[in-house]
């Protein structure tokens, strides 16, 4: 038994990162579900960039991205990602590792048809992570897109949601003098019971 109490109270480590989460949306100036998502590359060198999470479900987090691009493409080949949501202004972050599954069915699309027009068009002429000759190049990708698929395009065949099912869920927060309050959950599989433990900060 852990001495969890306050912020870190609770038996749902999905209920406690949405609170969180809750509470950074009202206190974050910008982009307070801005994940930096990290994978690795068939050589296995790491790859880390910020995307943003666009749901906690009640067994897992999701978000968007172009299944071509660097990120999509790895994921696809490892079914593994991580990613730390860290709020400055709260002095908390949240550490995730687990495993990958698409999302490419109703809730994907009901997303997809909620983003401004000129995002839905972009997802379309972006060829997410492959070389670009010039702002001019993408602009006419765009413009040739809008031509072809009007004003309300579907979702891309290459375009949806990855839902990360964790394995591990770290929450942190900040403590004088560098004595930080660590609580790690881990579970052997996806419907595993959860361990809790606290750790040295």
């Amino acid at each position: 038994m852990t001495d969890r109490q306050g912020i870190f109270a609770g038996d749902d480590p999905f209920a406690i990162a949405r609170d969180w989460l809750a509470e950074a949306v009202r206190t974050e100036p910008n982009d307070p579900d801005a994940i930096a998502l990290a994978t690795v590359d068939a050589a296995g060198m790491p790859n880390v960039r910020m995307v943003l999470l666009r749901e906690i479900e009640p067994d897992a987090f999701v978000f968007y991205t172009n299944y071509q691009s660097a990120k999509g493409t790895e994921i696809s080949a490892t079914g593994k990602a991580a990613f730390v949501l860290h709020w400055k202004s709260l002095r908390r972050q949240v550490r995730v590792r687990g495993v990958t599954e698409r999302e490419e069915g109703d809730k994907a699309d009901a997303y997809y048809a909620s983003r401004a027009l000129q995002s839905r068009l972009g997802a379309w002429a972006s060829q997410q992570s492959r070389p670009l000759g010039s702002r001019g190049a993408l602009m006419a990708d765009v413009a040739r897109v809008t031509a072809q698929k009007g004003m309300t395009p579907g979702r891309p065949p290459f375009w949806g949601g990855i839902r990360l099912r964790p394995l591990e869920i770290e929450f942190w927060a900040d403590g004088a003098f560098r004595l930080h309050d660590r609580f790690r959950w881990r579970r052997e599989t996806v419907r595993g019971a959860w361990d809790i433990v606290r750790l040295y900060p």
